[in-house]
């Protein structure tokens, strides 16, 4: 051994990284969770199939009373070219009640900002739109609208606006006092303390509303069709579910019922991903903090 070799011995340990016992273990948690947040789900998932098979099995339960998972999943691939039709109808009646829902409670929400005399003329109504129950009205939106597409998009949209047009607006007034005394101050207009103080103090909020109404714009759909339903090309998967009641073909109404959940499941995860894209870079609600 020469010389030189402690000092590159030396030089070679002060550039290795020095090893954290704490920060390891850290991160072997942090690892362990994000498993276990997939992988802990499915297996109760695994659980629940299991023993709802072979409780069917077991009890000998007829099929139509209780259909176990295995034929429901056989009548899901032998009859979804009849249920994809009739599920496109109701995403598409969920997603344009949701859009309009967007469009017309962020709308609002921004003129009720804009103009305390629009909101405390309009507000109340909004209310009683929200809290008069669906069924109460389904007769008079069957007698004014003719168009069967129209009454079940009229019904989501109602379901689905309020938690937009209530979550948005207390966003909106939820901007630090301080900002706004500082803009004051600095006279800038109305539509610059909108563009950049209220409406990003208002987008965590609006993605809360989002989040909720992504759920109730299907749930008003599937409620709609059921009270406004028709058969046909227009039928959706409510009408599915009670054409199939009718005919005691309990297994395809279980099958039309696994495509409205993964249908809310994806939208749910579409607007949560959404929402983390937005804010997972400078909002408390999203940021990663170590603990």
């Amino acid at each position: 051994m020469t010389l030189a070799d402690p000092a590159r011995l030396a030089s070679a340990a002060a550039a290795a990284p020095v090893v954290d016992a704490e920060e390891v273990a850290r991160l072997a948690a942090e690892r362990r969770e994000r498993i276990a947040r997939w992988l802990l789900p499915f297996a109760v998932f695994l659980a629940l199939i299991g023993l709802w098979q072979w409780y069917v099995v077991a009890w000998e339960v007829p099929h139509y009373r209780l259909p176990g998972p295995v034929l429901v999943a056989e009548t899901l691939a032998r009859d979804f070219g009849t249920l994809s039709g009739s599920w496109w109808t109701t995403l598409r009646v969920t997603l344009m009640a949701l859009a309009l829902a967007v469009l017309g409670g962020a709308g609002l929400a921004i003129l009720f900002t804009q103009s305390r005399w629009i909101e405390l003329s309009l507000f109340p109504y909004m209310v009683v739109l929200q809290v008069t129950p669906i069924i109460a009205i389904a007769p008079l939106i069957f007698i004014y609208i003719d168009s069967h597409i129209a009454r079940v998009l009229f019904i989501a949209w109602i379901v689905a606006f309020f938690p937009i047009l209530s979550n948005t607006a207390i966003g909106l007034k939820s901007s630090d006092h301080n900002l706004r005394d500082l803009m004051a101050i600095y006279r800038a207009s109305r539509w610059q303390r909108l563009r950049y103080l209220q409406l990003p103090a208002a987008l965590p909020y609006f993605l809360g509303g989002l989040r909720i109404a992504g759920g109730l714009a299907l749930i008003g759909a599937v409620v709609a069709e059921f009270t406004m339903g028709s058969g046909g090309q227009a039928a959706g998967l409510a009408f599915r579910i009670l054409e199939s009641s009718y005919r005691m073909q309990i297994p395809r109404m279980f099958s039309a019922l696994i495509l409205i959940v993964l249908t809310g499941i994806a939208i749910y995860l579409l607007i949560s991903a959404l929402s983390w894209l937005l804010l997972h870079k400078w909002h408390e609600s999203a940021l990663k903090r170590e603990t």
